[in-house]
């Protein structure tokens, strides 16, 4: 099996109105900081927030009349689910998702309001799978695979169609990599009409699945990561194919990159965006030197991130820039003296987002406590400040050095 620019192209005929056509737009604040022109093609705009929409559109168009009857199933926690239960409800097609029991169930409502079948089983996705399987034997149904299928690919592909149409100066495409999906349409429907344009792959360095399936090592990814849309242990045979005779390369990335890489999403862009859609910036952000000075489209994949999830990354952004700072200050235990402290704090523009009164367990004087605060300040120096100014005024405090996130 392989995927051709045709299958992309006909891919492309189908999917006209039916999903958005997501616009590229160029970033100056994010070129500035890169140091190259920085272009994002916003697939994170889709109606389910991914790219997925397409591929599932093009697998469920291209089922015979008793297949479509007969219904379809897949597994997923996440974007596939959403891409496939949407679009088999437009085409009338009855769907059954399979999903591990932990999916969070925002995902769940999710997939379910599309109109299907939502079956939690399993507690991690090889569980799920199993499950899957003895579902799809005992129903006859059609099994949806989120990226080792060339309908899925071709659908994908259609990605790359757009980005050659809306830009024709781009010299680099930097595509997330989980299963390969994406990177296979992309680097086909890409390489077929440019090849002088570089294609290149971004993992997380906890599933370099793709880099190593390339390079012929053996597989370990594992563990927890903010990127899991791009969680897969082990890419499809098909998309492995692909992506090692066509891709330019692969390159992997911190988890703190992808972190930071959503907060500037949500600070510069005002976009929200998954762990997943975030890892080509992150690839920027790490590999500075190799896009430095180049036209590079970034494929925002995906914009689902739990709202808890987001909204811990963004603090801990404040946390890593020096705009949250934690303190100890030493006060006298009477009646005020907290009282007091907070006007001072108030007096030097910096405000107060959590308080830890300590009496029984530091080991202060019976008639002293410890406060620690979380405050919120300019940078550092600003924190010192607020340090400086309680010292004058008579109490001890220090700085709390942040633990590293980095």
């Amino acid at each position: 099996m392989t995927v051709s620019y045709h299958d992309i192209v006909r891919a492309s005929g189908l999917l006209e109105g039916i999903v958005a056509k997501t616009p590229l737009v160029k970033s100056l604040t994010l070129s500035n900081i890169c140091h190259a022109d920085v272009y994002l093609k916003l697939e994170n705009q889709q109606y389910t927030a991914s790219f997925k929409e397409r591929g599932a559109f093009v697998k469920l168009a291209s089922l015979t009349p008793e297949e479509r009857e007969k219904g379809v199933i897949a597994v997923s926690a996440g974007n596939h689910a959403q891409g496939v239960a949407y679009n088999a409800k437009r085409l009338g097609i009855p769907a059954t998702i399979v999903m591990p029991k932990n999916t969070p169930y925002t995902k769940v409502h999710h997939t379910r309001s599309h109109g299907a079948e939502v079956v939690l089983t399993g507690n991690v996705f090889a569980e799920s799978l199993e499950a899957a399987g003895r579902i799809q034997q005992e129903r006859g149904l059609t099994f949806v695979h989120p990226f080792d299928d060339p309908h899925i690919i071709a659908g994908q592909g259609t990605v790359g169609l757009e980005i050659l149409d809306e830009n024709k100066d781009i010299d680099t495409v930097v595509v997330p990599i989980g299963g390969g999906g994406l990177a296979s349409g992309v680097v086909t429907a890409i390489k077929s009409r440019r090849p002088d344009i570089e294609v290149i792959g971004v993992e997380t360095k906890l599933y370099p699945s793709m880099f190593e399936g390339i390079h012929g090592k053996e597989f370990t990814g594992g563990g927890v990561t903010i990127a899991e849309g791009i969680a897969v242990k082990q890419p499809g045979g098909l998309t492995l194919g692909i992506c090692k005779e066509k891709l330019d390369d692969v390159v992997l990335v911190e988890e703190s990159s992808i972190e930071r890489s959503i907060q500037m999403m949500i600070e510069i862009e005002k976009s929200v965006v998954e762990g997943a859609g975030a890892a080509p910036l992150a690839a920027l952000l790490d590999h500075p030197d190799r896009f430095k000075g180049k036209k590079v489209c970034l494929i925002i994949s995906g914009g689902n991130i739990d709202t808890r999830l987001l909204a811990q990354v963004l603090m801990r952004g404040m946390a890593r820039e020096g705009r949250l700072v934690r303190v100890r200050i030493e006060i006298p235990d009477v009646p005020g003296a907290l009282s007091t402290i907070s006007a001072l704090i108030g007096e030097e523009d910096a405000n107060i987002i959590e308080v830890y009164h300590q009496r029984h367990f530091y080991d202060v004087p019976a008639k002293q406590t410890d406060v620690d605060m979380v405050l919120e300040v300019r940078d550092t120096q600003h924190g010192q400040q607020v340090i400086d100014r309680l010292i004058k005024e008579g109490f001890g405090g220090r700085l709390l050095g942040n633990t590293s996130l980095d």
